[in-house]
């Protein structure tokens, strides 16, 4: 079927600006990345579209911080420990507010959805966390979050689109809540729970300030924050190179020195890549279970 040049202007129109839209999606990632790659005084003169002089000096200096391999430890045990709590209790309980057998059911799911709306502060949250003994704890990390609003409203939903007779056939052979649970409902489940399992990874990775108010403990320290203290330590030296009368381009030439931008381009490649790493492959996962999760029937 021949097709007119108004349906041709059409799909070169739209092809274009999707084109477009792509790049400007793409190019903040790669900009960081050639940024990180370049000389330092190279990158402070502006690098836009290839790496100048590559160099893993930014790199280098964050690998040796000495305690950063412990601190990438950290980062992933929370990441995955806390997923995997976060995701089973947080489907459980929205498996369990369905049930109109649980007592106060109605009652209890609006407590839940009460918690996102009011919020009690930081200073009662640091003073139950310490009261909890969790200060310097690693299950600080995993513990608090176990259990969210946001995800188990997603599981309710979720669960209450799947066909009732599954449970009821399961009842009928013998099978009881738990069992219900772990062999029919975590299975036909799959897609909300990849899409709590990346919500969560990806928060577990970027979070800091828990470690921030509650950790002294270096051994304890995850990766995020140990950057964080790195890249103000570097600031504050620049600072202190600048009081002292010398340049920026000066103090690079003569002592090789990364600039702090650098070390913030290299922070951000080191913290940014897992996660897109592991997006790829949860995404037919993220996108089913976000919308059957969002919208019943």
């Amino acid at each position: 079927m021949n097709k007119s040049w108004r349906e041709y202007l059409f799909q070169f129109a739209n092809s274009g600006t999707l084109l477009i839209f792509a790049f400007l999606c793409v190019y903040p990632f790669y900009f960081i990345i050639i940024n990180s790659l370049s000389h330092p005084t190279e990158s402070a003169k502006g690098v836009y579209f290839f790496p100048r002089e590559i160099t893993l000096s930014s790199y280098e200096q964050l690998m040796q911080i000495p305690t950063i391999f412990q601190s990438i430890f950290i980062s992933v045990a929370r990441t995955v420990v806390g997923t995997i709590i976060t995701v089973f209790c947080s489907a459980f309980v929205g498996y369990m507010v369905t049930k109109k057998e649980l007592p106060f059911r109605s009652f209890i799911y609006r407590l839940i959805i009460i918690t996102m709306f009011f919020s009690s502060g930081l200073i009662p949250w640091y003073m139950l966390m310490k009261t909890l003994y969790l200060k310097n704890n690693f299950l600080l990390y995993v513990l608090p979050g176990a259990v969210s609003a946001f995800f188990i409203i997603l599981v309710k939903t979720y669960i209450e689109s799947l066909p009732s007779t599954l449970e009821e056939s399961a009842q009928i052979d013998g099978a009881g809540i738990l069992t219900i649970f772990f062999k029919i409902i975590l299975p036909l489940s799959l897609p909300i729970i990849a899409c709590i399992a990346v919500f969560t990874a990806v928060g577990q990775w970027n979070s800091w300030a828990d470690n921030f108010y509650l950790v002294t403990d270096s051994s304890l320290n995850t990766l995020q924050y140990l950057l964080y203290t790195n890249l103000k330590s570097n600031m504050a030296d620049i600072m202190r190179t600048s009081a002292s009368g010398t340049t920026l381009g000066a103090d690079l030439a003569s002592t090789g020195r990364v600039t702090p931008m650098s070390i913030r381009y290299a922070i951000t490649v080191i913290t940014v890549i897992p996660v897109m790493l592991i997006y790829p492959f949860m995404q037919k996962y993220f996108v089913k279970g976000i919308m059957l999760g969002a919208i019943k029937g």
